[in-house]
């Protein structure tokens, strides 16, 4: 069989194509941070289609919150930064032999989920665009386990 090298089969192609990539990126990024008149609109502005795009952006963001909120009421540590549950002590003793630091990795994904939800809407709303607002689709039933709260949950697929 004929040995095939790729693109990226020696440390001088991968260091020249990272190389490139960052000198694109840095001068996208000035470009961009100098005011200067790109993708057709202005920076300050947005777009209907940068909108579409942040909504569904926002909408997936939504969902994920909701899983690691689901996640964090029975295996995360339960204080004041993120909502709902008591954690089921079970639970998380049985993660915690998987991993000692489980419950606050559990934790701060559910934080940073909820502050990536909480960014995006409020830069749609500062920019007089619709958020998004998924409660109306709360409908499944909470877990039945001790710890979770009894919010419901986010249909996640269509069956």
């Amino acid at each position: 069989m004929k040995n095939r090298r790729g693109v990226f089969s020696s440390d001088k192609n991968r260091r020249a194509f990272l190389k490139h990539g960052m000198v694109a990126a840095t001068l996208g990024g000035g470009v961009l941070a100098s005011g200067v008149r790109s993708f057709g609109h202005e920076p300050e502005g947005i777009t209907r289609g940068d909108a579409a795009i942040l909504r569904f952006l926002a909408a997936a963001e939504i969902l994920e919150t909701d899983l690691w909120q689901q996640y964090n009421e029975l295996g995360g540590i339960q204080d004041d930064e993120v909502p709902g549950g008591s954690g089921s002590a079970p639970y998380t003793a049985a993660l915690k032999v998987l991993d000692a630091d489980m419950d606050q990795y559990i934790h701060d994904n559910t934080e940073d989920e909820l502050t990536h939800e909480t960014f995006i809407n409020a830069f749609l709303a500062s920019k007089g665009a619709d958020t998004v607002n998924l409660e109306a689709f709360r409908t499944l039933p909470s877990s039945k386990a001790l710890g979770p709260s009894r919010s419901g949950g986010l249909p996640t697929s269509c069956n």
